[in-house]
């Protein structure tokens, strides 16, 4: 073997462990980070559902700066940019975002502005559509029908959207596994809405439901205002 070979060698490690090392450092940070990102938003979803809105905001504000913070970092690396656990950060930042906007009945956040690739926030929209049913379910168990029907149809609205996208896998990251299961959810939250307004209906029919009155999920008859 020449010197010169071993020279070319030699001068080739070190600048692949001065980069692969900086990589490394750098994916350890934003790993760090994708928890903190994931952790935070599942605790604003929650204050959401809640109707602690100081809180949710809060967090969600939190949420973003660590999403900024991240981005930042990883800008220079666009094959950590594309790892798996930085979408699914980023993905579940896109499901708080939307989850808060529709139960609260707010303004959507800004697509364009985000800086979130359009195919990991097609699956973010579809996770906060399944998180919907949640909130459907707390709005039947407080007489609150409308608000229910109401998040079913945003519920309906995101499903019909999503499931025409009908690309590979590989570019939509496994969106229409998520849309299949979106389905199911409707469904579900589809026949508890209609369950409801059914017994209700009959009820009412039988003189034990007052006008205006709503069935509790027990199947107690609640009178208005209840």
């Amino acid at each position: 073997m020449s010197d010169a070979f071993q020279t070319w060698l030699d001068g080739l490690a070190a600048a692949a462990e001065a980069d692969l090392g900086a990589q490394n450092e750098i994916r350890d940070q934003a790993l760090a980070q994708s928890r903190d990102l994931i952790r935070l938003c599942s605790n604003a979803i929650r204050a959401g559902h809640r109707d602690a809105w100081d809180e949710a905001e809060t967090l969600l504000a939190e949420a973003e700066r660590v999403a900024q913070a991240m981005q930042t970092l990883l800008a220079p690396y666009p094959e950590l940019v594309f790892a798996g656990y930085t979408q699914d950060a980023l993905k579940e930042l896109v499901e708080a975002r939307v989850t808060l906007a529709l139960i609260s009945d707010r303004a959507m956040p800004e697509v364009s502005t985000s800086g979130i690739p359009l195919n990991t926030y097609l699956n973010g929209v579809c996770e906060a559509a399944s998180e919907l049913r949640r909130r459907c379910l707390d709005m039947l168990r407080h007489e609150k029908l409308e608000e229910a029907e109401r998040l079913l149809a945003a519920m309906d609205a995101a499903y019909e959207v999503l499931m025409s996208f009908s690309y590979p896998d590989v570019i939509t990251r496994w969106l229409r596994h998520r849309v299949d299961q979106l389905r199911g959810v409707l469904e579900r939250t589809r026949g508890d809405l209609t369950n409801n307004a059914q017994m209700v209906r009959l009820l009412k029919a039988l003189g034990s439901v007052e006008p205006g009155g709503a069935l509790a999920l027990d199947g107690e008859a609640l009178p208005p205002g209840a």
